[in-house]
Formats: C-alpha cells, sequence, structure tokens
C-alpha cells in the first residue's frame, strides 16, 4: 500500500476519542504558554525582598492569589541575546552558535501526552509585525522551528468555520498531495544518505524525524476532517491590520485561544507577543519599542517604555480574569489551565538572559508567593517546567537542564 492510500485508509480505520460523556468528567489540564521577546523591566516587574508586589504586578493585584512569580530562574548557557527567544520553552544552550540546534520544548512535549484527543494538539500563535526572533516558541523532537499563525480571521475559521464540500475535497487532495511529497522527498533524501559525509548524518537524521512528525499530522488531519467543529457565540473577527495596535491585536488573540480552550479544540497553546518595530498605540507612546527598551537609563525613554509594558500587564490581567469567569466542573478555566508569561530577556536594555521575569497562573498550584533564588548563580528554568509537567499529570523527572523540581511551588 502505498503511502496515498495508506493516509485515506487511516481516516477510518484510527479511533476517535468518545466524547458523549466529556461533560461528566473533570475537564482536562492544559497549558497556555505566553513569551513576550523584549521582556520587562527588572526594576519595575521584580518585588523587593519578602514582598510579593511591585510596580507592574500592582497592576495584577486583583489576581494575586492565583499567580506566582519568580526571581533567579534562566537557562544555563542560552546566551546570544534575542537568539534565546527561541529556546524560551525548550532551554536548548546557545541559541547564537552557527551550529545550534534547538530541542524539544515544553509545549511540545505536553502535547504529545495531552493532545492526541483533540484536533489541534497545539496551537502556536503569534502577534508580531514581520519576521523576528522567537516569532514562534513552539519547537518539534526533531528541533525544527513551528510556523505561527498571525491572522485571527484564519484562526477562528481553522477552529470555528466549516468548510463546504468543495473546500473539504480540497482539503484532502491537499493531503493527499502531501503524502505524495513527501514519498517523493523521503526517496530522494535515502539516497542521498547513501552519500552522505559522516558529519551530515546528524542533518539528515534530523531531517527524517521530521519527517515522520509531518506523517503523523496528516493522518491526523485526515482523522478530522469530517468531524463537525463546535458552535460558539463568538462573531468571526476581522484582521486588526494596523501592527502598532498590538494591544488589541493581543487581546483579540486571547479571546480565540480562551474559545480554543473552552472548546477542547486544544489543551496547549503557545503565543508570542513581539513588540518589535511597532510604535504601540499607547497613550504617551511615539516611540518604536526595540529602540526603547535600549534606554541606556535615559528618563524619558524608560518612562515610554513603561507605558508600553504597563499596558502589556494589564491585557494579561484581563486575560487572567476572563479565565477565572469561565466556571467548569471543578473550578475555572484558569483553575485547569497552566498559563506562563515570561520572556527570555532579563534586561533588555543589555541584552541580559539572566534573572528572567516570569509568572505562573492556574493549573493547580497554590498560589500568592514571590520565589527568589540566588540572582547570581541561577536555578534552571527548566525545574519549573519538571513541576508544570508532574502538574499536568505527566512523569517526568528531568527536561531539558534541569536539576529536580523547583522548590517552593505548592500545588
Amino acid at each position: 500500500m502505498n503511502r496515498r492510500h495508506f493516509l485515506r485508509a487511516a481516516g477510518a480505520m484510527l479511533a476517535l476519542p468518545s466524547i458523549g460523556r466529556a461533560a461528566e468528567k473533570l475537564p482536562p489540564k492544559r497549558l497556555f504558554a505566553i513569551h513576550v521577546p523584549l521582556g520587562m523591566m527588572p526594576e519595575f516587574f521584580f518585588p523587593k525582598a519578602g514582598e510579593t508586589s511591585s510596580p507592574y504586578l500592582d497592576l495584577l493585584a486583583d489576581q494575586r492569589p492565583h499567580f506566582t512569580t519568580f526571581h533567579g530562574l534562566s537557562h544555563p548557557d542560552v546566551n546570544g541575546n534575542h537568539h534565546a527567544g527561541q529556546c524560551f520553552l525548550s532551554g536548548a544552550p546557545h541559541p547564537g552558535q552557527p551550529t545550534f540546534r534547538n530541542s524539544l520544548s515544553l509545549d511540545q512535549l505536553a502535547a504529545e501526552k495531552h493532545g492526541l484527543g483533540t484536533r489541534f494538539p497545539s496551537l502556536t500563535v503569534s502577534v508580531s509585525k514581520g519576521e523576528h526572533y522567537g516569532d514562534s516558541i513552539a519547537i518539534s523532537r526533531s528541533g525544527v522551528m513551528l510556523p505561527s499563525e498571525k491572522s485571527a480571521e484564519k484562526l477562528y475559521r481553522r477552529l470555528f468555520v466549516a468548510g463546504t464540500a468543495e473546500e473539504k475535497a480540497a482539503t484532502m487532495r491537499r493531503i493527499e498531495a502531501g503524502g505524495s511529497v513527501l514519498d517523493l522527498i523521503l526517496g530522494k533524501a535515502k539516497r542521498l544518505e547513501k552519500s552522505s559525509a559522516p558529519e551530515d548524518r546528524a542533518r539528515l537524521d534530523q531531517y527524517f524525524q521530521s519527517v515522520r512528525e509531518l506523517e503523523i499530522r496528516l493522518q491526523r488531519n485526515i482523522e478530522w476532517e469530517n468531524r463537525p467543529k463546535p458552535k460558539v457565540d463568538y462573531p468571526q473577527p476581522k484582521d486588526i491590520a494596523d501592527a502598532n495596535e498590538v494591544i488589541a491585536r493581543s487581546k483579540l488573540m486571547f479571546d480565540l485561544i480562551r474559545l480554543a480552550l473552552q472548546t477542547d479544540s486544544t489543551r496547549v497553546v503557545t503565543l508570542s507577543l513581539s513588540t518589535f518595530s511597532v510604535v504601540p498605540h499607547v497613550p504617551g507612546v511615539k516611540s518604536e519599542t526595540h529602540g526603547l527598551t535600549h534606554h541606556g537609563n535615559e528618563p524619558d525613554k524608560i518612562a515610554e517604555l513603561k507605558k508600553i509594558e504597563e499596558a502589556q500587564m494589564k491585557a494579561f490581567a484581563d486575560l487572567l480574569k476572563t479565565f477565572r469567569n469561565v466556571t467548569e466542573t471543578g473550578g475555572t478555566l484558569l483553575d485547569h489551565t497552566q498559563v506562563l508569561y515570561g520572556s527570555c530577556l532579563g534586561n533588555a536594555n543589555s541584552h541580559s538572559n539572566q534573572n528572567l521575569p516570569l509568572i505562573l497562573a492556574g493549573g493547580g498550584f497554590k498560589h500568592g508567593q514571590n520565589l527568589a533564588f540566588n540572582a547570581q548563580n541561577n536555578t534552571p528554568m527548566a525545574n519549573l517546567f519538571v513541576s508544570m509537567l508532574q502538574g499536568l499529570g505527566i512523569e517526568a523527572d528531568k527536561f531539558s537542564s534541569s536539576t529536580g523540581t523547583l522548590s517552593g511551588l505548592k500545588t
């Protein structure tokens, strides 16, 4: 049987999960990771010793019992300033090196364990202008960055709009054509492998693993193509064309991601909120964000950047509020969703990748605290990831550079 026939048959042969009694069960555990590539000014984000609040965290005061902040966490050997963004959820070392190869990200491991019963094992979304480091923080097992969806309108259609019969037939033709292309490419790659030098074998192995991952995704697309999509009481949005409307675009994506989790269309989401190359429509802001992050301690630039970061924090506070307002069996959407918010830049002014600003909300943890670790000899951020994986019910005692679980995080 060739791959085309196999892919067609897979849709009929592979059993789909039963959803008939979903309402009788506890909601699934979920993961939502948000990366802000340009970080947050540490003097306004981190609480002082013995305290749990700060100027930025004051903006989240109503949600303080529902999240934990951290000081003194970073990824060992993840350097390279903005290059580090692609390693936010993987912790792969030395991203600035020419020979760098990324590794499996936290979300994709969670998707492997929790995503097989949903239409989308994971969603990769971004709010950005153009292409920048860290537009996607989702990394496959083969070390390949997964492309992000930047259009709210397209994301909505993928999640909630059923295609016509003609559109479905066209989709099936694309899926089958994808299988045929994989046949062709894989055949050529196999022939190349026989004559390749030993130092090229690792790259070919990575390539073959990527092909296998694509095959699995093609099979899953067949399974779900004829399943009905959920109905939501939310009109199809129009994309906000102005990239400088970064706060409004962020809130729109927040809404769609909430609906995706609520309808169990996915249980794993990553979102990159980039303000590279934009002048956010925030009162009092007239300068491009990236330039402001290199403020050189000039008071006017700091004041302007602070307005942008405050607007981002207020939008995040609204997100947590809306998640708490969604009631589910046994609690709220936030109770059943780990929401990680942070950056791989500890201080954008100096391009530091140490002392990363991080917030973990919801997910069944006991919050309301600030966990402070050694600011000079940072604790691996991957220790937090191991705790998060265990909180998701995934048996894990090691991830990336971890040395254990994160001490002090309460369940």
